[in-house]
């Protein structure tokens, strides 16, 4: 099967981590770079704290990028050349898998025999080279799928472009060669089963987490203040990419429609858009604010580059709410962060989203993406200071079930149940 010698899975050492087609160290916001990027950082920072390295893969975009990077103690990011540095997309990546796959077993080659004792792949490009490498390597491989081909076309946002049939083909191959298939969600481990045909018993759910010590409460004068913002103002935020996946265009709407119903709100309300465009997005950037300008939302919309996390907590703090109108998302990070800051969540009842947000407690779930049903929801939040700080409260206590810490732990019995598993084939 391979040319390696088990190693004894009784003490975790090492884990190779591959993520392909975007790397943890980009900033999230920005083309491809999302919650995909926090969750293998943080989830690293974590495992790397409880003694076990990572490595990590990620697909060279510069020629000024350094082979490696030691992104934290125990975390080191391997810069992998694999076609051209710039002017690739996501969907040309599967020309360069040969590629990538071949320079991340000549990176272990040089390494003492058993050097990693499991590959952890995030999203299906990277699954497919976690398949060879475990064959290669003789160790386990665990997948997260992160978004699916198949449930994003069966909910599919106006003007955005369906996945192709080679990534359901891809996706369907990884998840039958993959040990453990690590599932966001009850609901992702569902479909999972139901639509990609995965064995039960080879699905565990592991909620990714918040990173509690930077998502926290404060002050939302204050807040407001630092940004720039009038501190007595109402502030309606979307945070995160500019993709018809992610939806902000239903809150434009649906801010438009409550600026009719009642127009005396608008001398308070912000609409601040943190982010930049993404996927299908790139091909219209300007289309959201071109859509602001024709809803008659160009005073009050604000439109704000990606930021680091620790002004991102700000722009929480300072919001009255936060929307997350996405047609679909696999977890939410976007909305748990939000929580974790005080911040209510408006989200849509779709995937990941109906776990992270409990509705009425929390936030508020929102079925469909109807402008009308969009605005009543703003306007009850607004027009209610008793409910939107009862959310307030509920959003941090909310959180605090979701931290990073917590995720590591779990993740940790994963893969220790996956190395006995792994073993007890081969010896078996």
């Amino acid at each position: 099967m391979n040319h390696r010698t088990w190693q004894s899975p009784s003490a975790l050492r090492r884990v190779a981590m591959i993520s392909l087609h975007t790397s943890p160290l980009d900033q999230p916001g920005i083309g491809d770079a999302g919650g995909m990027n926090v969750y293998v950082l943080e989830l690293s920072r974590r495992l790397a704290r409880r003694g076990v390295s990572v490595d990590v893969f990620t697909r060279a975009t510069s020629s000024a990028l350094p082979p490696v990077v030691e992104a934290a103690d125990g975390i080191r990011v391997h810069h992998v050349p694999a076609g051209p540095f710039e002017g690739l997309g996501k969907e040309d990546l599967p020309s360069q898998l040969c590629t990538f796959a071949r320079e991340v077993l000549r990176s272990e080659a040089i390494k003492p025999v058993g050097y990693y004792d499991l590959v952890h792949s995030h999203y299906w490009l990277s699954g497919q080279v976690g398949a060879l490498a475990r064959d290669r390597w003789g160790v386990p491989l665990v997948h997260s799928m992160h978004t699916m081909a198949k449930v994003k076309n069966a909910a599919l946002a106006d003007g955005d472009t369906p996945e192709p049939p080679a990534r359901v083909l891809g996706e369907e191959q990884v998840v039958r060669a993959a040990d453990v298939l690590v599932a966001n969600t009850d609901l992702e481990a569902r479909q999972l089963q139901t639509m990609y045909d995965a064995d039960p018993g080879c699905v565990d759910v592991v909620h990714p987490g918040v990173d509690l010590s930077v998502f926290s409460p404060g002050h939302p004068a204050a807040a407001r203040s630092r940004l720039g913002l009038p501190v007595d103002s109402d502030v309606l935020l979307f945070a995160g990419r500019i993709q018809p996946l992610k939806a902000p265009d239903v809150l434009l709407r649906a801010v438009a429609v409550l600026l009719r119903q009642h127009p005396q709100l608008r001398s308070r309300l912000v609409v601040p858009v943190v982010g930049g465009p993404s996927g299908s997005g790139l091909e219209h950037p300007e289309s959201l604010a071109k859509l602001a300008g024709e809803l008659g939302l160009a005073d009050i919309v604000r439109f704000v580059p990606p930021v680091r996390q620790e002004e991102l907590v700000d722009w929480f703090r300072a919001a009255t709410l936060v929307a997350v109108p996405s047609y679909n998302e696999s977890f939410g990070l976007v909305a748990i962060e939000a929580q974790a800051a005080g911040a209510p969540v408006l989200a849509a009842a779709v995937g990941g989203l109906t776990t992270v947000v409990a509705d009425g407690v929390s936030g508020l779930l929102i079925e469909g993406h109807e402008p009308d049903d969009w605005a009543a929801a703003l306007g009850r939040v607004l027009h209610d200071p008793t409910l939107r700080s009862r959310l307030s409260v509920g959003a941090v206590a909310r959180a605090q079930l979701f931290g990073w810490d917590r995720a590591a732990e779990e993740m940790l019995g994963v893969y220790r149940r996956a190395t006995r598993a792994h073993r007890a084939e081969l010896v078996g």
